[in-house]
């Protein structure tokens, strides 16, 4: 437990509501302009800005990395430098939005956010990974109305986390709420880094967490906490984090950005067979010290043993086995139909912060203005069509979400 007891619980819910406050003020109009402004000069001055790559240390950036490790962007003839580290989203955004870095993962609501409360010019290119999430909760938490009462750690207001989450609390009657004393059919929410949830819940300060892997791997290794629902298990191969780039690049640099896309599908296709490599190499053993996490956590997330999904199956954290869900996949394309119910599921959600224009968004629009799939169905033909990712080759699907 050493390793992730270096803030209190405390500090960490202080700095929390610090980060989220400072990127409430980053995605509206007047908070992201001067940001914009800095990234405007930097095109000017650098219009031929090599690839440069931010992330946080989860398992959400695993294209990105797996590419970098791989080179397949440097084989293609692209100048890259070393993906940059962030701790926060507030501090991977803020990097976006004024042109310190030019690629990043995003949580998928958050990118509706960006571009439709700050009006930043960013498009969604690709997806970069689907599930990798779930609901960990207390040892001694049996179903959600044991939550009832309690509060439950989210990544951010803006994410599929806090989106699924209340979907099937609603289903079991309890309301999600975000300030004051929770009563025994509500579960208050708070916004935290994924980094601090774990010391969260071994300390119980907290009941449980939704939030990208490892960090749900990583409370059963340390056996301080359990898997009680997969994100996943909810909304069928459901997108978490995208692939996030500035519109000016797509629009002034076509052929560099088709070979930074080319280079994320093809790591993806990559992962599928090489899946023990790839916790090998987001793992802190890795000379490339991408991310702090252990291979044992992230094998477990990446290549799990066959048991464990028939434990998870018993004890009812997976509900639908015959989908036959990966704990965490990898697919790239940004089908519209999971958009516009994003879209849907989001205006039905309880997020804090400016969200007055939420509600005014066209399901239908977003899916079109949001999402620039030009390099990526190029990207996708190139590897041999969606077949590589053992999908049919179409562009469309339904989506499922249960409960």
């Amino acid at each position: 437990m050493k390793e992730y007891e270096e803030a209190t619980v405390p500090q960490a819910t202080l700095e929390a509501r610090r980060q989220f406050l400072k990127l409430s003020t980053m995605f509206t109009a007047a908070g992201a302009l001067p940001l914009l402004q800095r990234h405007g000069s930097a095109m000017a001055a650098e219009p031929d800005a090599p690839l440069r790559i931010g992330y946080l240390p989860i398992t959400d950036a695993t294209a990105l990395l797996v590419a970098h490790h791989n080179e397949l962007f440097q084989k293609q003839g692209l100048e890259v430098e070393k993906p940059r580290l962030f701790r926060s989203w507030a501090q991977l955004v803020e990097a976006f939005l004024s042109g310190q870095v030019n690629a990043v993962h995003l949580l998928s609501p958050m990118t509706v956010w960006a571009r439709y409360g700050s009006q930043s010019r960013a498009k969604v290119v690709a997806w970069n990974h689907m599930a990798g999430s779930s609901l960990t909760v207390l040892p001694g938490i049996n179903g959600l109305r044991d939550l009832g009462g309690t509060t439950v750690a989210i990544p951010f207001w803006y994410s599929i986390h806090n989106v699924v989450l209340q979907h099937i609390l609603k289903s079991e009657g309890i309301e999600g709420i975000g300030e004051g004393t929770p009563g025994p059919k509500q579960v208050r929410l708070v916004v935290m880094a994924p980094s601090d949830m774990l010391p969260a819940l071994a300390s119980k300060q907290i009941s449980g967490y939704i939030v990208a892997e490892p960090f749900n791997a990583a409370a059963e290794v340390l056996k301080v906490g359990k898997i009680l629902r997969f994100t996943a298990d909810v909304w069928k191969d459901h997108a978490c984090c995208v692939v996030l780039m500035h519109e000016d690049d797509l629009n002034k640099r076509p052929e560099w950005s088709q070979k930074v896309v080319n280079g994320v599908v093809q790591a993806q296709a990559w992962i599928q067979g090489h899946r023990q490599e790839t916790a090998r190499i987001l793992s802190k053993e890795n000379a490339h010290h991408y991310t702090p996490h252990t291979y044992e956590a992230l094998a477990r997330v990446l290549a799990p043993a066959p048991k464990q999904d028939a434990a998870y199956v018993a004890s009812g954290a997976i509900r639908h086995p015959d989908w036959k869900e990966k704990r965490i996949d990898f697919q790239p394309y940004p089908f519209p139909s999971y958009t516009e119910s994003l879209i849907k599921m989001l205006q039905a959600t309880l997020v804090s912060g400016r969200n007055d224009f939420l509600q005014k968004l066209d399901p239908a629009f977003v899916a079109r203005d949001l999402v620039d799939d030009r390099f990526v169905r190029k990207a996708i033909a190139a590897i041999g069509g969606m077949s590589a990712f053992g999908l049919p080759d179409t562009f469309t699907r339904k989506e499922i979400i249960t409960t």
